[in-house]
């Protein structure tokens, strides 16, 4: 049996700066139908900077939705018309001060499926070289430096519990190891 949802009519709520709302009324298998509420986000990247050392450099801010300090790796939003591997470039250049002379493109993930569109792009930066950061207006981050070791500890200690940086630190891990 094929269970998939079939949209009969949708309806945006909500149109912003970084994300849209819309309710969708669907088809169940069933024939039944049922409400559907989406978040629509135009998607984004996520930047794995390892350093010679085996250190991950990552990003301390402030984040509002979760009202706590949060360790992440560096990211950032799609832009229109701006394909991944541009957003990655700049972002780490924004948020670190760093280039990769090396960038590989990973693969991508759906943060969170049951409610929202958002696909991040996850990408391995090598060959770190220190440039000038270009924070965006209104962005307060701390960089940091942290061996990967200390890293999987933090992890495990909850201290670190944003999802795209637990990945990202995941597969650092492995990548080490596998070097």
């Amino acid at each position: 049996m094929i269970y998939e949802e079939k949209t009969m009519k949708s309806d945006k709520l909500y149109e912003g700066k970084i994300l849209n709302l819309r309710v969708d009324t669907v088809e169940l298998p069933d024939k039944k139908y049922s409400k559907r509420e989406i978040i629509e986000h135009p998607g984004g990247v996520a930047i794995i900077p390892i350093t010679d050392n085996n250190s991950l450099i990552l990003v301390k801010q402030y984040r509002k939705a979760a009202e706590d300090f949060l360790y992440e790796l560096p990211a950032g939003k799609l832009e229109l018309n701006e394909e991944p591997r541009e957003t990655a470039i700049r972002e780490l250049r924004e948020e670190t001060g760093y280039e990769a002379g090396k960038l590989t493109y990973l693969w991508e993930f759906y943060t969170s499926p049951g409610y929202c569109n958002e696909k991040i792009h996850l990408f391995l930066g090598e060959n770190l070289v220190e440039v000038d950061a270009e924070p965006e207006p209104g962005e307060f981050i701390e960089k940091i430096e942290v061996p990967i070791e200390d890293l999987m500890k933090m992890v495990q200690r909850g201290e670190i519990i944003d999802s795209k940086t637990i990945i990202g630190i995941y597969f650092a891990q492995s990548f080490i190891k596998n070097k």
